[in-house]
């Protein structure tokens, strides 16, 4: 079988649309302590979901059993990827590793596959390699195809007219014939962009996902120079308004694009959807804005909370004052690179919990922050964020908790709870918070 042309990056990366930060809180155990609710309630509660109900993570844990040589599907794994990296030294793959990277989302045409699988990494590449663990299908038709079943030219962006009628979509008919390229049995993945994100009718759209097995959406809020525009996201995405440039650029956004993904996907909650994250200056032109550490934190967990089942860097720069396709390993990403293996280190401290059901309905936040249940061995874990572009004092109630106090983790202090409600503060629209609540789960899962 000829090798087909390796994934090409149609122009730069995608884009994301509004919702939340995160914040983690898992109860636990911690030292008691009592407060007057009406002394800290910031601002009326805001109910969040009806009745409790349980619900497993999209696709259930062994997800990916079905698929030949599919990725880990043990409780303390969770996917954490870097985009189209070159592997041609152990150097390289310790380097990542030590960063909390375990798993690479194509790789360039001189890597040599071995050091990843070698080194217990997982691997999702555009060849029919066995030792992969996944089959990247494309990246972005829905952006350079369009969304239609017309006939395919066989061209990639930049090698002329893409399908046969200037006039005609094909992005459908790019991805059912490279899907033939796909070894027998092994998960088949698609990246898509604006397309899905914002273009494209809800049915389209969702048409695109139902083709693979595993989805991702790119929508770069944080330094992407048109998102913000009304054809975009500056649309309000799903509000029918205009967003100002201040809500735009939030890391709330980044979970809105898993939340649109995972709202395209049927039935719902049937399949992973994993989430994008740029980790530099992915754009060329030089004003664009370059990503903060704390926003890529932000982001990161944004996505998290919205139910992305991995994370994956973009780590390329093609603007800014360092160019480099090697963002996290160089010095290109000196600024960011301690921010980014905090961030994974805590995801994979709270792997288990992020694998575990979720629980829905049980809590009730204020206005400025969104926020979801876990429970995992007799705790139940909560991951908010905040939605205010700045500084607030956010208010959690939990319907049924016998906590007195919240450890917030990694930050060497604790919070008070009084008859299940705790306030926290939120210093800005980056702020991330995770805490541990003594208590049981009062029967729940």
């Amino acid at each position: 079988m000829m090798r087909r042309p390796s994934v090409r990056n149609s122009g730069g990366p995608g884009s994301v649309a509004p919702l939340l930060i995160v914040l983690v809180v898992v109860l636990a155990s911690c030292e008691a302590a009592s407060t007057s609710a009406d002394d800290r309630a910031s601002s009326p509660p805001t109910r969040v979901g009806g009745e409790p109900t349980v619900r497993p993570v999209d696709g259930g844990t062994d997800y990916y059993a079905q698929f030949t040589n599919g990725l880990p599907t043990s409780a303390d794994h969770f996917p954490v990827g870097v985009w189209f990296e070159s592997l041609v030294s152990a150097e390289d793959v310790a380097q990542d590793r030590s960063l909390g990277i375990n798993t690479y989302v194509e790789v360039t045409a001189n890597s040599d596959l071995s050091l990843a699988t070698e080194a217990g990494m997982s691997l999702i590449v555009s060849s029919d390699d066995r030792r992969a663990h996944g089959f990247l299908v494309t990246d972005e038709p829905d952006m350079w195809a369009g969304a239609g079943s017309e006939e395919w030219s066989g061209n990639y962006p930049g090698e002329g007219q893409i399908c046969r009628l200037s006039t005609a979509r094909c992005g459908f008919t790019v991805v059912e014939t490279l899907l033939r390229d796909a070894p027998p049995g092994v998960m088949t993945y698609v990246n898509y962009g604006k397309g899905v994100a914002f273009w494209h009718s809800d049915a389209e759209a969702a048409q695109f996902l139902d083709l693979v097995d595993l989805v991702s959406v790119d929508t770069y809020w944080f330094t992407d120079p048109n998102i913000c525009g009304r054809s975009e996201g500056g649309q309000g995405p799903g509000e029918g308004r205009h967003l100002g440039e201040s809500r735009c650029r939030l890391a709330a956004n980044y979970g809105w694009t898993v939340e649109r993904a995972r709202s395209l996907v049927q039935p719902r909650g049937s399949k992973p959807v994993w989430h994008f994250v740029e980790v530099g200056h992915p754009f060329s032109e030089s004003w664009a804005p370059t990503i903060t550490g704390p926003q890529i934190r932000a982001a990161v967990w944004s996505g998290i909370v919205h139910g992305a089942r991995g994370v994956i860097y973009f780590n390329h720069n093609f603007g800014g004052d360092c160019i480099t396709q090697h963002v996290l390993r160089d010095a290109c990403g000196d600024a960011v690179r301690a921010d980014v293996a905090a961030v994974n280190r805590q995801i994979h401290q709270l792997a288990p919990i992020l694998n575990a059901p979720f629980v829905d309905g049980l809590l009730t936040t204020s206005d400025g922050v969104d926020a979801v249940v876990k429970v995992h061995d007799d705790s139940f874990t909560i991951i908010a964020g905040s939605t205010a572009d700045g500084h607030q004092l956010a208010t959690f109630d939990l319907a049924c908790t016998t906590a007195t106090a919240g450890q917030v983790v990694g930050e060497e202090r604790s919070v008070p709870v009084a008859e299940g409600r705790f306030v926290d503060e939120f210093r800005d629209a980056n702020a991330v918070h995770i805490y541990q609540l003594d208590g049981g789960t009062c029967g729940i899962g």
